[in-house]
């Protein structure tokens, strides 16, 4: 069974193909360049989603129609909403929700249009592998992944990771009057990116498991743009590189 590795984050991929197989192949679709190849012992595609709904959207779309893949993995960085979430934090999706979306009055607010659901739920299995990988990897990985002077830097002394609703919408945000709004209008969200739900969305369609995996890397607030490609460069990279081969060694 063909599975994706799919990250909102190329640095994320660009660490992970180190792992990939002698034998691996590269296919360029759609300004795309998607990765076959072998890790942990599945057949493995590896892709950078690009940023923004419509993009990964679209790359989810290439790897289920083209590639065949049953299952994809998702892994990228997020803002902040839940007050106790830290940089360095990790959330595990359960349910996917697009922010931005509004056809009222013919729909709810947040509800895609025909589908009518606002949330779409991910695998419950991916999703308990994922939160294990990923407490594992906090456990007994992140001290040699991640130095003590970038840990230092980013405050990264005892990482939580928290399951529960991650939102997604075609804007960065980075005020505190924003990520207070979606905290007011959907106060069960614990942190807001660009593109999850648009891939839950496709996954749903299409029948494909998934799960998604973010790495808090601000508060999505007025800081939200301190150090974000540092924090990228030298900590959210390896969490996506130690989170997924463990997943995947133990699928």
């Amino acid at each position: 069974m063909r599975i994706a590795i799919m990250s909102a984050m190329s640095e994320e991929i660009d660490m992970l193909l180190q792992e990939l197989g002698p034998d691996a192949e590269m296919h360029s679709r759609g300004m795309r360049d998607y990765y076959v190849g072998e890790l942990a012992g599945h057949e493995v595609v590896l892709v950078f989603s690009r940023w923004g709904k419509v993009a990964a959207a679209a790359t989810a779309t290439h790897l289920i129609t083209e590639f065949g893949v049953k299952r994809l993995l998702f892994s990228g960085a997020a803002g902040a909403l839940a007050p106790d979430l830290k940089v360095g934090d990790i959330v595990v999706g359960t349910e996917l929700l697009q922010h931005d979306i509004d056809a009222r009055p013919l729909f709810k607010e947040f509800e895609t249009p025909l589908l009518g659901l606002s949330r779409f739920p991910a695998d419950p299995d991916l999703r308990r592998l994922l939160t294990r990988s990923a407490i594992d990897f906090v456990k007994e990985d992140l001290e040699s992944s991640v130095p003590a002077s970038v840990r230092a830097r980013f405050g990264l002394e005892a990482p939580s990771i928290r399951q529960g609703v991650i939102v997604s919408g075609d804007r960065f945000i980075s005020s505190h009057a924003d990520s207070q709004s979606l905290r007011d209008r959907i106060p069960d969200a614990l942190c807001v990116e660009m593109e999850g739900a648009a891939v839950a969305q496709t996954c749903f369609e299409y029948g494909v498991d998934f799960a998604i995996m973010r790495v808090i890397s601000d508060s999505a607030d007025d800081t939200a743009h301190i150090d974000f490609v540092t924090f990228i460069d030298e900590v959210a990279r390896n969490y996506a590189h130690g989170v997924m081969l463990r997943a995947l060694a133990e699928l």
